[in-house]
């Protein structure tokens, strides 16, 4: 029985970050693309689902796993190197005492995540040129993306997400995010099937305050009562009316006349009864 739902749960996901990827043009024929594993689950399950996808796919492109040891202490080094030999993909371990800088710069009590992900960023994007690599892969699933819409509402006052597809900040890279359609609850089991060899954080993850714990935790107590709720934030940002948000830059509304209304095709159909049933066939 756990040997089907196994199966089951491999093909949906699989399912899901091939519709990412066709829907945002992730991959191209000829790619070289450099995935990026931390040790996490994520990481690994976008591994496994690349490498499979990779045998399936239209177009040819190859694979280069990298891992970042930051040094941090404890950290089991023989771990990656093991489980990729025994998977058979090219890879790469990049050693860089980040530990260190991030403690050293920080107060203690104080969160460590911006800090280490811009040191972290700086150090893969380096690593990908080396490497001749075209994309630069991350496992963010669709939870990271709805809590980053709150981290960026909550804390920075806009409206905004990791995107699945983006130019990294040196104009040298293009950074794709395959398993946006996926949730973490999901790749969680698929971790647990597969008995990846996990490696915990200990530089950021012991840390109970962060805010995105607390959105994270908010999000799990509106999906008690809403189960839909987080896939549903996450349909909305693939339908954003533009003219009913408030951003000027994307809607001129020193031209928003009568005579423009066909032009803007975003009319106010607030009360229209087939809008409410598309909600709720969000809903169902």
């Amino acid at each position: 029985m756990k040997e089907d739902e196994s199966k089951r749960l491999e093909k949906r996901l699989r399912r899901k970050a091939g519709q990412a990827i066709g829907d945002y043009h992730m991959i191209a024929d000829g790619d070289r693309i450099m995935v990026c594993l931390s040790g996490g689950k994520d990481s690994y399950a976008l591994l496994d689902l690349l490498l499979t996808l990779q045998k399936r796919a239209p177009v040819k492109f190859d694979l280069v796993a990298v891992n970042l040891d930051q040094k941090q202490p404890g950290f089991p080094e023989h771990i990656l190197p093991e489980y990729l030999d025994g998977v058979g993909v090219e890879y790469r371990i990049v050693t860089e005492d980040t530990y260190s800088i991030v403690k050293d710069k920080l107060q203690a009590g104080k969160t460590m995540c911006s800090l280490c992900s811009r040191l972290r960023r700086g150090i893969l994007y380096r690593t990908a040129s080396e490497i001749g690599a075209t994309k630069i892969a991350l496992g963010h699933h669709m939870d990271d993306l709805v809590e980053t819409l709150f981290l960026n509402m909550f804390y920075g006052s806009r409206l905004k997400t990791m995107p699945p597809k983006l130019v990294s900040d040196d104009r040298r890279n293009i950074v794709i995010r395959p398993l946006v359609y996926c949730r973490e609850k999901d790749l969680a089991r698929f971790a647990h099937f597969r008995q990846y060899p996990i490696i915990p954080c200990n530089l950021c993850g012991t840390q109970t305050n962060l805010q995105r714990v607390r959105i994270k935790n908010m999000l799990t107590e509106w999906e008690k009562d809403s189960p839909d709720r987080v896939s549903n934030i996450f349909k909305s940002m693939q339908r954003v009316t533009r003219s009913h948000m408030l951003d000027t830059d994307l809607c001129d509304f020193s031209k928003m006349t009568i005579a423009s209304a066909d032009e803007l095709a975003e009319l106010d159909i607030a009360f229209d009864p087939q809008t409410h049933a598309d909600t709720d066939s969000l809903n169902r």
